[in-house]
């Protein structure tokens, strides 16, 4: 048996990192079993299959990858030649890779800053949206367990009453970068091809997009809060979301 066959992928359903993960493994064709987890679990989860304690974590014959960079990396020495995410050239490798690193350390993090500012309070969002594909147990201890994980959410990614006028900012920021990019007309952000900049961008602009063909379901405007609904369509709106939106319409 292959060693893709054989891969786990560790996830919290919802995580827009753990998106990036599955995207890049099924575009590359791989098979893997994902093992879904709700917050503060994963962290348990994440640890006995090799991990930090973060996820998403994919476990494989070749060994454990803990990011998920390393994972796009790893799909792509795996895909066929039309399918590689990171190009051959290496000015242009360089390129895609500092994309995507700028992405994974700025976009990921106030994208999801942003959606918890606003969806903490929703508890019945959360109990719809948060616990697809886990364990039952977890699916049942879920309600109980969300003051407490409310509460580790808010202190480990510093979420105040600012959080949401800040990260929205940030990504309105980066969403500006991006559209300039594209101003030339170009079809991706690095040239003609589909590259990990661009899974990494959609991927991780996720939580303020809430695309439908996410991986797991998400909750669309109308169901939203007033103020989050009108930052998604406002996001949507950007030519930068506009092209995420593409992305995971034409891509995913």
């Amino acid at each position: 048996m292959s060693s893709s066959a054989t891969a786990r992928l560790i996830t919290i359903p919802i995580s827009h990192y753990c998106e990036k993960a599955r995207w890049a493994l099924d575009r590359a064709g791989l098979a893997y079993r994902e093992e879904r987890h709700v917050q503060l679990v994963h962290r348990v989860a994440s640890r006995r299959a090799g991990g930090g304690g973060t996820v998403p974590v994919l476990v494989t014959a070749d060994g454990v990858f803990a990011q998920s960079a390393d994972i796009l990396a790893y799909a792509d020495r795996r895909s066929e030649p039309g399918a590689r995410l990171y190009p051959e050239d290496p000015e242009r490798r360089a390129e895609v890779v500092a994309l995507e690193r700028d992405f994974d350390a700025d976009l990921g993090p106030q994208g999801r800053r942003w959606m918890y500012f606003h969806i903490l309070p929703e508890r019945d969002l959360g109990r719809a949206y948060n616990c697809a594909g886990v364990p039952a147990w977890e699916r049942r201890a879920f309600p109980l367990m969300l003051g407490v994980m409310s509460g580790y959410v808010r202190h480990l990614f510093a979420i105040g009453p600012e959080t949401g006028t800040e990260a929205a900012a940030a990504v309105q920021r980066t969403f500006d970068a991006v559209a300039a990019r594209l101003d030339d007309g170009r079809r991706y952000l690095c040239g003609d091809a589909f590259t990990a900049a661009d899974l990494a961008f959609a991927a991780l602009a996720a939580p303020v997009l809430v695309p439908p063909e996410y991986g797991v379901p998400l909750p669309q405007p109308d169901e939203l809060p007033r103020d989050m609904a009108a930052g998604v369509r406002a996001f949507r709106a950007h030519p930068a979301g506009a092209y995420a939106c593409r992305l995971f319409r034409e891509e995913r």
